[in-house]
């Protein structure tokens, strides 16, 4: 895996960073470090690129275990170190799993194996963080109009 990160330049803190799978990402400093608050800051796309790794990592581990999931969002809650370096010191992951019929055992069982076994990041900054999580399921009755 790859990326090039590149400085956009005068005036301002914007950073553009080109994926090795060839996606765009644009972050940006707040004012009063120089940048101009046009993008996320840098440690929110780690906190994002967590959620999302962790995220997609229920999903599949759901579908797998054969429930009828049908929306999964995180919300996550970070505190940081004051001095530097500022890494995350707590991070509190809330997962709202929708679907028909969800088992909160399985649930349970697909956070708790994304968190311990398979999503690397949570994992790496589970080295300065402490981890917790909870979940709430909601369960979707609507049915999904056939088209």
């Amino acid at each position: 895996m790859e990326c090039t990160v590149s400085w956009a330049g005068s005036p301002g803190m914007t950073f553009i960073a080109e994926t090795g799978s060839g996606h765009i990402v644009t972050m940006d400093g707040a004012p009063e470090g120089g940048g101009r608050n046009l993008a996320p800051r840098p440690m929110e796309v780690v906190l994002a690129g967590t959620g999302g790794c962790t995220a997609y990592d229920v999903v599949l581990i759901l579908r797998k275990s054969g429930q009828d999931i049908r929306g999964c969002d995180v919300t996550l809650k970070s505190e940081r170190a004051e001095k530097d370096p500022k890494v995350f010191t707590k991070i509190h992951f809330h997962f709202a799993v929708r679907g028909r019929n969800l088992k909160s055992n399985l649930v349970e069982r697909a956070i708790k194996l994304s968190h311990e076994k398979y999503c690397s990041a949570s994992i790496m900054l589970e080295k300065t963080a402490e981890i917790t999580h909870s979940f709430e399921i909601i369960d979707d009755l609507a049915e999904t109009p056939i088209a």
